[in-house]
């Protein structure tokens, strides 16, 4: 067979990353935070952008009395609110301003669906073509963004416990907990009320607080200022009788009531001075020592509350949404001005062309999310309304499969967004568990709500029958969850529970020691 050289023509479809689709992928990940961030820096490159709050207030002058409003043959984009408008508008006008087919700027959808084929020819002067790549075409590296930042107490916290607590259930106690510290260190919140949140027992609260007041620094998670102190004391090994009752009286302290004092302590002059400047030798706002940077909350992406016939309404948090606008009279009045210069009609196009896809895709995330929130609680609902026990197993596959999307997208999505419940904030990806059987061939099982389960049966067990791996294991099959005996071992080793022989010697010197 001979080889020879010919030109042949081929049509076919391909999958091309245009510099607007990487950037609707950058936005559906981002932040809440990070979201206003890249907004801001958007508002300031073109000058067809605007806030539509800055736009009530603040009218441009030399335009009309709505700045907002549309181009002729347009729709209105820019009145009201941008999330329930259409936002694919003034296809005509913005296809005749660009010599070309709008299929050819933005496929349709987002990145899941197969894309059309796509032109590469993009205005010379575009700042886009880096996206992908980290940073503008030309820009070298940031060596100020290698900088660590500050370094915060919720982050000191979270480490700790991350490297303390290995129980799902109690990990989520304790990430609420640390989410109720303040700047100083201390706890702010009821504990019962948190235990009422989140649907688990008050005791049990009270022992995650413990380990967390024993992190560092030492006094962090108290409650008062006189735990704050007795916790540093006892770190100390110095919390002895006397120095507690100081503590318990630190009002007689503050009036300098010394015979008051030494009669409360039952100790002399001199050892009383030496009590007082131990306590003045300890930090009363331990959180102070991470700087001055707050600590800064979680603000969710999504709202969840309760509705009138028992089921659940789904929200968007619209406060974290920046409401950018397309001012297309100003786009009309500079493009009069412009006449023929190509340099500035290329300019004008290009901020045209970037600002129309910004407005679409922040609305398309919008609705993305949203989606995807209502459902994981629609899966998710006996969670919800019972607690972290009825937590179904949950994967990206069966969220992507119920509302028509990829996995990829739905796993953006759950990056970095935070649900505000009737139980308070949790990241969305917090939802999606492993699954363990059913030995009757029902539903499946949540990984977490079957450590749940385990440790509920092993803080209910009396010294007189502790339970073994195998008898949780035929509990656990009463009970209809099909799990193996070394699982049930290794979720109790995971939860730090020691073993039935352990736990029984444990149980019955406590109970000698008591009787």
């Amino acid at each position: 067979m001979a080889l020879t050289q010919r030109l042949e023509i081929r049509q076919g479809q391909a999958l091309v990353m245009t510099p607007q689709l990487m950037q609707a992928i950058k936005l559906l990940q981002l932040s809440s935070l990070d979201l206003i961030a890249y907004v801001d820096a958007e508002l300031e490159r073109n000058p067809l952008l605007e806030r539509d709050a800055e736009t009530d207030s603040h009218p441009q002058e030399n335009a009309e009395p709505a700045a907002s409003e549309a181009a002729p043959g347009g729709d209105d984009i820019s009145s009201g609110d941008w999330l329930n408008q259409d936002l694919e508008t003034s296809r005509e006008a913005i296809e005749r301003r660009l010599d070309s087919d709008l299929e050819n700027v933005f496929p349709s959808e987002l990145p899941d669906l197969p894309a059309r084929q796509q032109t590469n020819e993009l205005p010379a002067t575009s700042e886009w073509a880096g996206v992908g790549s980290g940073g503008r075409e030309g820009e070298g590296y940031d060596l100020e963004a290698f900088v660590s930042s500050e370094r915060t107490l919720f982050d000191h916290l979270s480490e700790q416990l991350a490297l303390s607590i290995t129980d799902p259930v109690r990990r989520l106690i304790g990430a609420h907990l640390i989410d109720l510290v303040d700047e100083a260190g201390y706890i702010a919140g009821d504990l019962t009320e948190v235990a009422e949140k989140l649907g688990g027992a008050p005791a049990e609260v009270e022992a995650v607080l413990t380990v967390l007041q024993g992190f560092d620094p030492s006094g962090v998670c108290a409650r008062n200022l006189a735990e704050c102190l007795a916790l540093q004391l006892k770190e100390r090994d110095r919390f002895d009788p006397a120095m507690q009752a100081l503590v318990g009286h630190l009002d007689l302290l503050a009036k300098r009531d010394l015979p008051a004092l030494r009669r409360v302590c039952g100790v002399d002059d001199e050892d009383l001075v030496e009590m007082i400047a131990e306590i003045r030798s300890l930090n009363p706002k331990p959180g102070l020592a991470f700087g001055s940077t707050l600590v800064q909350p979680v603000i969710p992406d999504v709202l969840v509350r309760p509705g009138p016939n028992g089921d659940w309404i789904v929200e968007l948090n619209t406060d974290t949404l920046p409401k950018v606008l397309l001012n297309q009279t100003y786009y009309e009045e500079v493009s009069k001005k412009t006449g023929s210069k190509s340099t500035e009609k290329a300019y004008l196009s290009e901020c045209m062309q970037s600002g129309t896809w910004l407005v679409r895709a922040l609305d398309q995330r919008a609705r993305t999310i949203l989606k995807v929130s209502t459902e994981i609680v629609r899966q998710q609902d006996g969670f919800f309304a019972h607690g972290v026990q009825h937590l179904r197993p949950l994967n990206l596959r069966m969220v992507a499969d119920a509302i028509g999307m990829h996995e990829s997208t739905v796993s953006r999505v759950t990056a970095n967004k935070y649900m505000a419940t009737t139980r308070g904030i949790f990241e969305l990806k917090y939802f999606f568990t492993s699954a363990i059987a059913a030995s009757n061939g029902g539903d499946a099982h949540s990984a977490e709500a079957v450590r749940h389960r385990i440790k509920t049966l092993i803080d209910s067990e009396v010294p007189s029958h502790v339970l073994s791996d195998d008898t949780i294991v035929d509990k656990l099959r009463e009970a209809g969850i099909d799990i193996a005996r070394r699982t049930v071992a290794k979720y109790r080793e995971a939860m730090r529970i020691p073993s039935s022989v352990q736990r029984r010697r444990e149980k019955q010197t406590a109970a000698s020691a008591s009787a």
